[in-house]
């Protein structure tokens, strides 16, 4: 039986803009099948969350623009457990407005947070590392986050430097660095003490709170306002006026780069943020000639190392094509060479000012 005081805050409110044109402002990656799966990527991370956490302590914390994606991807969940954001904030409030809803609900709960478009392939051992870090929250204050062996030096990951000389599975954070240049995340790499970030948490629904009441006073004064509102009627209407003013800042950089109570629990299990095209090339099977295929038929003439993706069983016949992203949406075709793949977002801009937002 499922620990009552285990919850969940799934963080849906992101564009995903490096998937372009896949993902678009008016239906983000989180809400697609990217890796060609046969479900979408919240609908996986729900499925995952729920191996460990009763379904209905699950909070998917969103825009209030996708309120009904997420109602036609998870139809199991309650309209309660739909925390539209009435503006575009970071993490920190996000978070801070799950906790408080939360904490009403159960003062005794525990909670993990986690993105809602990350791919994990061991899901056991998520769920195994996932207990251990509730178990240690529910002894002592800490705040934890999962950290990631590192295979390679990746540029576009945070990392978290901690004491890998410990014996036990928990260690202590000492250091976070944001997305390092190729030769310091080289160095990272080779010293043994560095892991990415996950950006998947785990603390006491009091003890996140107590953290803003202390690094953020000012955005925890701004919410604690809404106490008796929290998780009635006249919720909507306290955030509509008083969400927007709170300051734009991710939790990593407003809590817990500030306390001294922060640990990690380095993980084994493969991870990926699919923050990119590119990053479809480390999941997903290749055909003889390296091509990565997504609900497409390719076709192949000497064309080799592309990342190709189309609506559903489209036959794709290639010629002299090398190193491509090739994206067909209803509305858009891309053709970008693998290594300008970091001016997606340019691009989508770029889109957005002469043909309309409702395209990017």
């Amino acid at each position: 039986m499922k620990n009552k005081n285990y919850y969940a805050i799934l963080m849906a409110g992101g564009v995903g803009s490096r998937f372009w044109p896949a993902s678009t402002q008016a239906n983000p990656k989180q809400f697609q099948d990217i890796l060609g799966a046969g479900k979408s990527l919240i609908q996986a991370t729900f499925e995952r969350l729920s191996k460990i956490i009763p379904q209905e302590n699950i909070y998917i914390l969103t825009n209030k623009d996708y309120t009904q994606l997420v109602k036609e991807h998870l139809p199991q969940v309650k309209d309660e457990q739909i925390v539209p954001e009435p503006a575009l904030r970071n993490t920190g409030p996000s978070i801070l407005l799950g906790a408080l809803k939360i904490r009403k609900k159960n003062k005794d709960a525990l909670i993990v947070v986690a993105p809602s478009d990350h791919w994990i392939d061991d899901e056991v051992d998520f769920c195994e590392n996932v207990e251990a870090g509730f178990n240690a929250v529910a002894e002592d204050d800490k705040l934890i986050t999962l950290g990631i062996s590192p295979n390679f030096p990746n540029t576009g990951y945070g990392y978290i430097k901690y004491n890998s000389e410990e014996s036990t599975k928990l260690s202590r954070v000492e250091d976070f660095t944001e997305k390092p240049n190729f030769k310091k995340a080289e160095e990272f790499l080779k010293s043994g003490k560095y892991l990415w970030n996950a950006g998947i948490f785990i603390w006491s629904a009091s003890f996140i709170i107590d953290s803003f009441k202390k690094h953020l006073p000012e955005m925890y004064r701004l919410f604690e306002k809404g106490s008796e509102f929290w998780n009635t009627a006249e919720e909507e209407e306290f955030l509509r006026k008083n969400y927007g003013l709170a300051d734009n800042i991710s939790i990593d950089y407003g809590i817990l780069e500030k306390s001294d109570k922060v640990f990690v629990i380095p993980v084994d299990f493969k991870w990926n943020d699919l923050g990119t095209w590119g990053s479809l090339e480390r999941e997903l099977p290749q055909d003889d000639f390296k091509n990565t295929v997504v609900n497409s038929r390719l076709l192949p003439l000497d064309s080799s190392g592309n990342i190709i993706s189309t609506e559903s069983g489209k036959v794709v016949v290639l010629d002299g094509i090398n190193d491509y992203i090739i994206v067909e949406t209803a509305e858009v075709l891309l053709l970008l060479p693998k290594d300008k793949e970091q001016s997606i977002k340019e691009l989508r801009e770029k889109v957005q000012e002469r043909f309309g937002n409702n395209l990017a």
